[in-house]
């Protein structure tokens, strides 16, 4: 089983990626965690990465398709596999037909802006430890301040609104036109993301069973 999971971020796509590994044992490739993981290891790739989504711009299509060709190659991806943040342009759609990847479904997980903004806008993190929470549906008991080891709160950069703008007109104006390309395929189901989890992960499931 080959999947997509598309989404603006902060849709809940990592979320739904996360409930059919679960159940299907097959990987779930996040871009975003290989890109983040560049940047906390400061590699080339990493430090341009880091430049870009500072600003909420996209990691160039170049960089992002010889990443995920040498993650698809690994053994684990033998049975299927659930992609998460890629393809995010038709550029790299196409890019995975040309490496003879046939994709079975593109699930389109769909969350209106103003839903992502309180979402993603709420999010804090540990400057210290890491740990993250969300002011109105996963707040510290300590206020401002990690309940797990004292440090401060922080927004991260990509956080702020005016970033969180950035990001879902880059999507709206980049991203978005893959669903069209999936529908005229057949591959494309639509959820409602705007809903509890596992409403969602209800719909999700039903729609690859």
């Amino acid at each position: 089983m080959k999947l997509i999971m598309l989404g603006a971020p902060g849709a809940g796509k990592g979320t739904q990626a996360a409930k059919i590994c679960e159940k299907y044992n097959i990987p779930t490739i996040s871009t975003g965690a290989i890109i983040r993981n560049a940047i906390r290891n400061a590699t080339d790739i990493g430090k341009q990465a880091k430049s870009l989504i500072d600003k909420g711009l996209l990691v160039p299509d170049e960089v992002v398709i010889g990443i995920i060709k040498e993650r698809l190659a690994e053994p684990d991806c033998k049975n299927g596999f659930i992609l998460d943040g890629f393809p995010r342009t038709i550029a790299q759609a196409e890019a995975l037909e040309t490496m003879g990847i046939s994709i079975d479904k593109a699930l389109s997980i769909e969350v209106p802006d103003e839903v992502i903004l309180d979402r993603l806008g709420g999010r804090r993190e540990c400057s210290e430890c890491g740990a993250t929470y969300h002011v109105h549906f996963n707040p510290s008991k300590d206020g401002d301040k990690c309940e797990k080891c004292g440090g401060a709160l922080i927004t991260r950069p990509d956080d702020c609104e005016e970033t969180i703008m950035s990001r879902l007109k880059v999507y709206h104006e980049t991203t978005e036109v893959l669903k069209e390309f999936y529908e005229n395929k057949g591959k494309l189901v639509k959820i409602d993301g705007d809903r509890d989890v596992e409403e969602i992960t209800k719909d999700v499931l039903d729609s690859l069973d």
